[in-house]
């Protein structure tokens, strides 16, 4: 027995809105990141792409640490979380832009 098209509308609507919106995602993020992919968890600061098999989870967790580091100096620095910049010197002031935040002395 056929199915009029008129019931398929709905679904059609559905898998629709789905591409819309995981493209608007996908472009949303791709602004947030100035244009570069997204950090995911299971890629290293090098760019090695871990398979779930090869997991180390200290060295993972290690790794995603120290790039999560370089990345909040690049935004101190930069002013973009993943933006980078070339000088081989850190501007002036930057010795100042202590990321460690020291409570006041109570005395």
């Amino acid at each position: 027995m056929p199915v009029p098209f008129e019931t398929l509308i709905p679904y059609g609507i559905m898998i629709a809105m789905f591409g819309v919106t995981g493209t608007g995602l996908h472009v949303i993020k791709g602004i947030q990141n100035g244009g570069k992919k997204p950090v995911g968890v299971w890629t290293s600061g090098i760019g090695k792409v871990y398979t779930p098999g090869e997991l180390n989870y200290r060295l993972l967790d290690l790794e995603l640490t120290e790039m999560l580091t370089v990345m909040d100096r690049d935004r101190r620095l930069t002013g973009d979380l993943r933006g980078q910049i070339g000088n081989h010197e850190a501007p002036p002031g930057f010795e100042l832009n202590n990321p460690w935040r020291l409570e006041k002395r109570i005395s």
